[in-house]
Protein backbone atom coordinates (compact mmCIF):
# COMPACT_ATOMS: atom_id res chain seq x y z
CA UNK A 1 0.00 0.00 0.00
CA UNK A 2 1.00 3.89 -0.57
CA UNK A 3 0.00 6.41 0.69
CA UNK A 4 -0.73 4.81 4.59
CA UNK A 5 0.11 7.05 6.98
CA UNK A 6 -2.80 9.35 5.66
CA UNK A 7 -6.18 9.29 6.79
CA UNK A 8 -7.68 6.68 4.17
CA UNK A 9 -3.89 4.49 4.53
CA UNK A 10 -4.82 4.80 8.28
CA UNK A 11 -8.34 2.86 8.30
CA UNK A 12 -7.79 0.84 5.69
CA UNK A 13 -4.41 -0.69 6.62
CA UNK A 14 -6.38 -1.06 10.47
CA UNK A 15 -9.20 -2.79 8.72
CA UNK A 16 -6.73 -5.29 6.13
CA UNK A 17 -5.08 -6.12 9.41
CA UNK A 18 -7.90 -6.55 11.84
CA UNK A 19 -8.64 -9.70 8.89
CA UNK A 20 -5.35 -11.01 9.28
CA UNK A 21 -4.05 -9.83 5.89
CA UNK A 22 -0.27 -9.16 6.00
CA UNK A 23 0.49 -5.45 5.31
CA UNK A 24 3.31 -4.25 4.13
CA UNK A 25 3.25 -0.29 3.58
CA UNK A 26 5.42 1.80 1.07
CA UNK A 27 7.08 4.38 3.59
CA UNK A 28 8.86 7.67 2.15
CA UNK A 29 12.22 7.57 2.76
CA UNK A 30 13.65 10.68 4.94
CA UNK A 31 17.02 12.70 4.55
CA UNK A 32 17.06 14.42 7.66
CA UNK A 33 16.35 11.12 9.94
CA UNK A 34 12.78 12.40 10.96
CA UNK A 35 9.86 10.30 10.28
CA UNK A 36 6.65 10.37 8.94
CA UNK A 37 4.33 11.95 11.97
CA UNK A 38 1.40 9.41 10.99
CA UNK A 39 4.15 6.48 11.27
CA UNK A 40 3.36 5.63 14.99
CA UNK A 41 0.02 6.13 14.93
CA UNK A 42 -0.13 3.76 12.12
CA UNK A 43 2.16 0.71 14.02
CA UNK A 44 -0.12 0.96 17.11
CA UNK A 45 -3.21 0.13 14.98
CA UNK A 46 -1.17 -2.56 12.71
CA UNK A 47 1.57 -4.34 15.14
CA UNK A 48 2.97 -6.56 12.57
CA UNK A 49 3.28 -3.50 9.68
CA UNK A 50 5.91 -4.33 7.24
CA UNK A 51 7.60 -0.91 6.00
CA UNK A 52 9.38 -0.12 2.60
CA UNK A 53 11.52 2.73 2.15
CA UNK A 54 10.83 3.94 -1.56
CA UNK A 55 9.54 7.62 -2.68
CA UNK A 56 6.74 7.45 -5.51
CA UNK A 57 8.90 9.83 -7.37
CA UNK A 58 11.59 6.74 -8.16
CA UNK A 59 10.11 4.32 -10.36
CA UNK A 60 13.06 1.70 -10.19
CA UNK A 61 12.40 1.52 -6.15
CA UNK A 62 8.57 0.84 -6.58
CA UNK A 63 9.19 -1.26 -8.76
CA UNK A 64 11.43 -3.13 -6.62
CA UNK A 65 8.73 -2.75 -3.92
CA UNK A 66 6.10 -4.81 -5.85
CA UNK A 67 8.32 -7.89 -7.00
CA UNK A 68 9.84 -8.13 -3.32
CA UNK A 69 6.69 -8.13 -1.58
CA UNK A 70 4.49 -9.81 -4.73
CA UNK A 71 1.82 -8.54 -2.88
CA UNK A 72 -1.83 -10.30 -3.66
CA UNK A 73 -3.36 -6.80 -3.70
CA UNK A 74 -2.71 -3.00 -4.44
CA UNK A 75 -3.90 -0.63 -2.93
CA UNK A 76 -2.24 2.91 -4.31
CA UNK A 77 -3.60 6.06 -2.10
CA UNK A 78 -0.02 7.99 -2.36
CA UNK A 79 0.84 11.12 -3.46
CA UNK A 80 -0.22 14.80 -2.98
CA UNK A 81 -3.15 14.86 -1.46
CA UNK A 82 -3.79 18.37 -1.86
CA UNK A 83 -5.53 20.40 -4.53
CA UNK A 84 -4.42 23.63 -3.06
CA UNK A 85 -0.84 22.13 -2.80
CA UNK A 86 -0.77 21.12 -6.03
CA UNK A 87 -1.01 24.45 -7.54
CA UNK A 88 2.53 25.41 -5.77
CA UNK A 89 3.89 22.39 -6.70
CA UNK A 90 2.58 20.80 -10.21
CA UNK A 91 5.33 19.18 -11.33
CA UNK A 92 6.04 17.16 -8.12
CA UNK A 93 2.32 16.37 -7.86
CA UNK A 94 2.39 15.08 -11.75
CA UNK A 95 5.30 12.42 -10.80
CA UNK A 96 3.88 11.41 -7.62
CA UNK A 97 0.40 11.47 -8.24
CA UNK A 98 0.56 10.74 -11.82
CA UNK A 99 2.98 8.86 -13.26
CA UNK A 100 3.60 6.91 -10.30
CA UNK A 101 0.43 5.02 -10.97
CA UNK A 102 1.84 4.13 -14.26
CA UNK A 103 4.86 2.12 -12.65
CA UNK A 104 2.90 0.52 -9.66
CA UNK A 105 0.16 -0.76 -12.61
CA UNK A 106 3.11 -1.97 -14.49
CA UNK A 107 4.82 -3.70 -11.35
CA UNK A 108 1.56 -5.58 -10.94
CA UNK A 109 1.01 -6.46 -14.29
CA UNK A 110 4.81 -7.98 -14.51
CA UNK A 111 4.31 -9.58 -11.79
CA UNK A 112 1.30 -11.52 -12.73
CA UNK A 113 3.14 -12.06 -15.94
CA UNK A 114 6.13 -13.33 -14.17
CA UNK A 115 3.95 -15.75 -11.14
CA UNK A 116 1.05 -16.67 -12.98
CA UNK A 117 -0.70 -15.81 -10.35
CA UNK A 118 -3.40 -12.65 -10.34
CA UNK A 119 -3.04 -9.67 -9.05
CA UNK A 120 -5.50 -7.37 -7.95
CA UNK A 121 -5.08 -3.23 -8.04
CA UNK A 122 -7.25 -0.57 -7.02
CA UNK A 123 -6.72 2.88 -7.65
CA UNK A 124 -7.69 6.24 -5.02
CA UNK A 125 -8.93 8.55 -8.02
CA UNK A 126 -10.75 11.35 -7.36
CA UNK A 127 -13.60 13.70 -8.23
CA UNK A 128 -11.42 16.29 -9.33
CA UNK A 129 -10.58 14.39 -12.75
CA UNK A 130 -14.15 15.59 -13.57
CA UNK A 131 -13.18 19.58 -13.02
CA UNK A 132 -15.24 21.50 -15.38
CA UNK A 133 -17.97 18.50 -15.15
CA UNK A 134 -20.77 19.48 -17.69
CA UNK A 135 -23.49 17.79 -15.75
CA UNK A 136 -24.76 17.33 -12.04
CA UNK A 137 -24.34 14.24 -10.69
CA UNK A 138 -21.36 13.33 -11.90
CA UNK A 139 -21.25 9.40 -12.52
CA UNK A 140 -18.53 6.90 -14.15
CA UNK A 141 -19.87 7.90 -17.96
CA UNK A 142 -18.63 11.98 -16.81
CA UNK A 143 -16.28 13.21 -19.64
CA UNK A 144 -12.56 13.86 -17.37
CA UNK A 145 -12.03 17.70 -17.90
CA UNK A 146 -9.59 18.24 -14.39
CA UNK A 147 -8.93 22.09 -13.91
CA UNK A 148 -6.14 21.78 -11.15
CA UNK A 149 -2.58 20.20 -11.23
CA UNK A 150 -4.10 17.48 -8.88
CA UNK A 151 -6.60 16.54 -10.84
CA UNK A 152 -4.91 16.32 -13.93
CA UNK A 153 -2.24 13.97 -12.15
CA UNK A 154 -5.29 11.85 -10.73
CA UNK A 155 -6.57 11.73 -14.75
CA UNK A 156 -3.67 10.35 -15.76
CA UNK A 157 -3.49 7.64 -13.22
CA UNK A 158 -7.47 7.18 -14.00
CA UNK A 159 -6.98 6.41 -17.76
CA UNK A 160 -3.90 4.33 -16.94
CA UNK A 161 -5.95 2.22 -15.11
CA UNK A 162 -7.96 1.44 -17.73
CA UNK A 163 -5.29 0.71 -19.99
CA UNK A 164 -3.84 -1.96 -17.95
CA UNK A 165 -7.30 -3.58 -17.06
CA UNK A 166 -7.63 -3.98 -21.01
CA UNK A 167 -4.05 -5.04 -20.41
CA UNK A 168 -5.65 -8.00 -18.26
CA UNK A 169 -5.03 -6.59 -14.68
CA UNK A 170 -7.89 -6.69 -11.93
CA UNK A 171 -6.87 -2.98 -12.08
CA UNK A 172 -9.77 -0.44 -10.63
CA UNK A 173 -10.21 3.02 -9.69
CA UNK A 174 -13.00 4.16 -6.72
CA UNK A 175 -13.43 7.80 -7.82
CA UNK A 176 -13.39 9.49 -4.15
CA UNK A 177 -15.72 12.29 -3.38
CA UNK A 178 -14.58 14.56 -0.47
CA UNK A 179 -14.74 12.38 2.64
CA UNK A 180 -13.71 13.58 6.15
CA UNK A 181 -12.53 12.10 9.80
CA UNK A 182 -10.76 12.87 12.92
CA UNK A 183 -7.35 11.91 11.04
CA UNK A 184 -7.48 14.68 8.18
CA UNK A 185 -4.79 16.99 8.35
CA UNK A 186 -5.19 20.42 9.32
CA UNK A 187 -3.77 21.42 6.18
CA UNK A 188 -7.29 20.63 4.99
CA UNK A 189 -10.53 23.47 5.49
CA UNK A 190 -12.80 20.98 6.86
CA UNK A 191 -10.19 20.34 9.97
CA UNK A 192 -9.58 23.73 9.41
CA UNK A 193 -12.99 24.47 10.43
CA UNK A 194 -13.73 22.05 12.96
CA UNK A 195 -10.44 22.57 14.87
CA UNK A 196 -11.24 26.80 14.70
CA UNK A 197 -14.82 25.72 15.82
CA UNK A 198 -12.91 24.12 18.78
CA UNK A 199 -10.54 26.60 19.58
CA UNK A 200 -12.86 29.50 19.68
CA UNK A 201 -15.45 27.79 21.95
CA UNK A 202 -12.60 27.08 24.29
CA UNK A 203 -11.57 30.76 24.38
CA UNK A 204 -8.60 30.44 23.10
CA UNK A 205 -9.09 32.17 19.19
CA UNK A 206 -11.93 34.90 18.49
CA UNK A 207 -12.10 34.08 14.20
CA UNK A 208 -11.29 31.65 11.98
CA UNK A 209 -10.14 33.04 8.34
CA UNK A 210 -11.46 30.85 5.26
CA UNK A 211 -11.52 31.44 1.34
CA UNK A 212 -14.99 31.31 -0.66
CA UNK A 213 -17.80 30.04 1.65
CA UNK A 214 -20.16 28.83 -1.23
CA UNK A 215 -17.88 26.10 -2.61
CA UNK A 216 -20.44 23.14 -2.11
CA UNK A 217 -18.91 19.88 -1.77
CA UNK A 218 -20.33 16.24 -1.42
CA UNK A 219 -19.31 15.03 1.77
CA UNK A 220 -18.62 11.65 3.38
CA UNK A 221 -17.24 9.45 6.14
CA UNK A 222 -13.50 8.49 5.70
CA UNK A 223 -14.22 4.68 6.82
CA UNK A 224 -16.85 4.19 4.29
CA UNK A 225 -15.16 5.13 1.51
CA UNK A 226 -12.11 2.90 2.50
CA UNK A 227 -14.65 -0.29 2.68
CA UNK A 228 -15.32 1.19 -0.84
CA UNK A 229 -11.79 0.34 -2.15
CA UNK A 230 -11.80 -3.16 -0.41
CA UNK A 231 -15.09 -4.01 -1.80
CA UNK A 232 -14.16 -2.53 -5.57
CA UNK A 233 -10.52 -4.70 -5.21
CA UNK A 234 -12.34 -7.52 -4.18
CA UNK A 235 -15.35 -7.45 -7.31
CA UNK A 236 -15.25 -10.49 -9.07
CA UNK A 237 -14.73 -7.70 -12.38
CA UNK A 238 -12.97 -4.99 -12.57
CA UNK A 239 -14.19 -1.14 -13.15
CA UNK A 240 -14.63 2.21 -12.05
CA UNK A 241 -16.80 3.40 -9.40
CA UNK A 242 -17.76 6.88 -8.19
CA UNK A 243 -18.30 6.66 -4.29
CA UNK A 244 -19.91 9.37 -2.89
CA UNK A 245 -22.87 10.41 -0.88
CA UNK A 246 -25.07 12.35 -3.38
CA UNK A 247 -25.83 15.50 -1.30
CA UNK A 248 -23.60 18.56 -2.01
CA UNK A 249 -23.20 20.93 0.89
CA UNK A 250 -21.67 24.35 0.83
CA UNK A 251 -18.51 25.41 3.05
CA UNK A 252 -21.24 27.63 4.57
CA UNK A 253 -23.28 24.66 5.62
CA UNK A 254 -20.28 22.90 7.14
CA UNK A 255 -19.14 25.84 9.20
CA UNK A 256 -22.62 26.51 10.74
CA UNK A 257 -22.57 22.65 11.58
CA UNK A 258 -19.44 22.81 13.23
CA UNK A 259 -20.02 25.71 15.08
CA UNK A 260 -23.36 24.25 16.19
CA UNK A 261 -21.86 21.31 17.73
CA UNK A 262 -19.26 23.58 19.52
CA UNK A 263 -21.96 25.28 20.83
CA UNK A 264 -21.61 28.62 19.32
CA UNK A 265 -24.77 30.00 17.82
CA UNK A 266 -23.51 32.93 15.92
CA UNK A 267 -20.88 31.55 13.93
CA UNK A 268 -20.70 34.85 11.36
CA UNK A 269 -19.31 36.91 14.31
CA UNK A 270 -16.13 34.43 14.36
CA UNK A 271 -15.71 33.77 10.26
CA UNK A 272 -13.71 36.19 8.15
CA UNK A 273 -13.20 35.80 4.27
CA UNK A 274 -9.81 36.49 2.52
CA UNK A 275 -9.37 36.01 -1.42
CA UNK A 276 -6.29 34.64 -0.88
CA UNK A 277 -7.84 31.37 0.35
CA UNK A 278 -9.36 30.86 -2.78
CA UNK A 279 -8.25 28.54 -5.39
CA UNK A 280 -7.12 29.35 -8.91
CA UNK A 281 -9.79 27.50 -11.00
CA UNK A 282 -12.08 26.10 -8.86
CA UNK A 283 -13.92 22.94 -10.33
CA UNK A 284 -17.92 22.82 -11.00
CA UNK A 285 -20.63 21.70 -8.23
CA UNK A 286 -19.38 18.29 -7.15
CA UNK A 287 -21.68 16.00 -6.23
CA UNK A 288 -21.17 11.89 -7.13
CA UNK A 289 -23.96 9.32 -8.07
CA UNK A 290 -23.01 6.79 -6.87
CA UNK A 291 -25.63 4.05 -7.90
CA UNK A 292 -22.96 1.69 -9.72
CA UNK A 293 -20.87 0.86 -6.55
CA UNK A 294 -24.42 0.48 -4.54
CA UNK A 295 -25.53 -1.92 -7.05
CA UNK A 296 -22.48 -3.65 -7.72
CA UNK A 297 -20.68 -3.36 -4.64
CA UNK A 298 -23.17 -3.36 -2.59
CA UNK A 299 -21.43 -0.09 -0.94
CA UNK A 300 -23.47 2.29 0.79
CA UNK A 301 -22.48 5.57 3.34
CA UNK A 302 -23.16 5.00 7.13
CA UNK A 303 -23.07 8.31 8.24
CA UNK A 304 -24.29 11.38 7.02
CA UNK A 305 -23.17 14.93 6.61
CA UNK A 306 -23.83 16.33 10.41
CA UNK A 307 -22.74 13.12 11.41
CA UNK A 308 -19.07 13.40 9.73
CA UNK A 309 -18.89 17.19 11.03
CA UNK A 310 -19.96 16.71 14.69
CA UNK A 311 -17.37 13.58 14.71
CA UNK A 312 -14.93 15.87 14.13
CA UNK A 313 -15.74 18.56 16.20
CA UNK A 314 -15.88 16.22 19.51
CA UNK A 315 -12.46 15.00 18.62
CA UNK A 316 -11.10 18.19 18.66
CA UNK A 317 -12.63 19.47 21.11
CA UNK A 318 -11.54 16.13 23.36
CA UNK A 319 -7.92 16.98 22.00
CA UNK A 320 -8.05 20.59 23.79
CA UNK A 321 -9.70 19.25 26.92
CA UNK A 322 -6.57 16.46 27.02
CA UNK A 323 -4.08 19.56 27.23
CA UNK A 324 -6.25 20.92 29.91
CA UNK A 325 -8.24 23.58 27.97
CA UNK A 326 -11.76 24.18 28.48
CA UNK A 327 -13.88 22.78 26.19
Amino acid sequence: MTGATGQDGYYLCQGLAAAGLEVHAVVRPSDDGTQDPGLDDLRAVVPGLVEHEADLGDADALSAVVAEVAPTEVYNLGGISSVAQSWAQPVATGLVSGLAVGVLLDAAWQLQERTGRQVRFVQASSAEIFGEAPTSPQDERTPVRPRSPYGAAKAYGHHMVGVYRARGLHASAVVLYNHESPRRPEAFVTRKITRGAARIAAGLDSTLTLGSLDVRRDWGWAPDYVEAMVAAVRADVPDDYVIATGVAHTVEDFVRAAFARAGIDDWAAHVRTDPAFVRPAEASLQVGDSTHAREVLGWQPTKGFTDVVDAMVDHDLALLAAVGRRP
